[in-house]
């Protein structure tokens, strides 16, 4: 097959996922061509099989806020009518698959042939954008536009019928995944030496630091539990929160043992290092991260929100604690931190539970989802 993808190409969960499927299809023998604004985070290097197509964004006087949906919609197309593309593969609704069906519209008006359209729903496009009046309508549309609509987690499913009334049975359930070999805690150099040069537990969380992630309770948890043993805070990503979360760590005084690393490309390896994940989102349609984590042999505290429930399992493979009860999240961490034996199961279960997420199993869930779309 010869398959467009479309993400957000910066450092977040659905554009990883979207960047690590078509890397998986591309060594599946698939043709793959990501067509966005820039090259996507996790794509680095050349991969055979894969073409990178870049939208370009015409600047006009008149235009106060350049149209960026109409211009990948033109891109989307043209990529079409070139090369042949057998679906365009959307992930958000909007602005993503908006574009996609008016790129479909225009290569049946040129009489060009026509092409399948999948949209994978990531979260915050319907949890967030697309509860916006603004953003309703379109949102709405553009999921029924669309040949084919996958989910992550059924707590999204169940979100999309609710906020937007459109059958569940048109949705397809399918989660985010993990490569099982990379995101293996033997597999990956130990950097605990330089990280914790005395011993100290290591206590991780990644995001993009948006007001969402809450990265503030992190870090005031984390304060609680290196109040009551030694232990290091190792914050990965950046965003708008990080300023904030550093004078949280001064004010809170554990501002020599909070480490600020910014965007990683190569997480796995820091992740290997880990005894605690910590994710106390107010919402997530998945928790990728935590996933990527669990793989890893790493344990998880995290908020009860979204699909989190359907990745970290309470009192096996983690603890789950309400939004915003950072003296609960502080004290699940310290539970299992504070007992080897407790821990040892966790981090067994944790990894035992990722198994479930392998790149293997899900990207042949995405092929098969491809053949029943194409032959609909």
């Amino acid at each position: 097959m010869k398959i467009g993808i479309t993400c957000y190409p910066v450092y977040g969960g659905s554009g990883v996922v979207a960047t690590e499927l078509g890397l998986e299809l591309s060594r599946r023998g698939h043709e793959v061509h990501f067509i966005t604004y820039a090259q996507p985070f996790r794509l680095p290097y050349f991969v055979e099989n894969v073409f990178y197509h870049e939208v370009e964004m015409p600047s006009y006087p008149l235009f106060e806020y350049p149209p960026y949906s109409l211009a990948l919609a033109v891109a989307m197309q043209d990529t079409a009518a070139r090369v042949g593309l057998d679906i365009v593969h959307a992930h958000y609704a909007v602005p993503h698959a908006t574009s996609a069906w008016i790129a479909r519209e225009m290569l049946e008006e040129r009489g060009d042939p026509p092409v399948k359209i999948v949209t994978t729903l990531h979260g915050t496009d319907i949890t967030l954008v697309g509860r916006d009046p603004s953003f309703r309508p379109i949102t709405r549309l553009s999921i029924l536009r669309s040949d084919g609509v996958t989910a992550v987690s059924e707590f999204l499913r169940d979100e999309t019928e609710r906020v937007f009334g459109i059958d569940r049975s048109r949705i397809e359930v399918i989660p985010n995944f993990v490569d099982l070999e990379r995101y293996n805690r033997e597999n990956q150099p130990c950097h605990r030496g330089k990280l914790a040069p005395e011993g100290e537990k290591l206590i991780m969380h990644i995001s993009n630091f948006r007001p969402v992630k809450r990265v503030e309770d992190v870090v005031n948890a984390f304060a609680r539990i290196a109040n009551r043993m030694p232990a290091r805070l190792v914050l990965i990503g950046d965003g708008p929160d990080r300023g904030r979360a550093q004078q949280t760590a001064a004010l809170a005084g554990v501002k020599d043992r909070v480490l600020f690393v910014g965007k990683q490309e190569s997480v796995a390896e820091l992740l290997s290092c880990a005894d605690l994940f910590m994710l106390p989102s107010e919402t997530e349609a998945f928790g990728l991260v935590a996933l990527e984590a669990m793989s890893c042999g790493v344990p998880v505290v995290a908020t009860d929100v979204g699909g989190i429930p359907e990745v970290v399992t309470d009192g096996v493979n983690g603890r789950l604690v309400p939004v915003g009860d950072v003296r609960a999240l502080a004290e699940a961490g310290l539970d299992l931190l504070q007992d080897s034996g407790r821990w040892h199961e966790a981090s067994t279960a944790a990894r035992a539970a990722a198994e479930r997420f392998g790149a293997d199993e899900v990207v042949a869930r995405y092929e098969a989802y491809y053949e029943r779309v194409l032959s609909s």
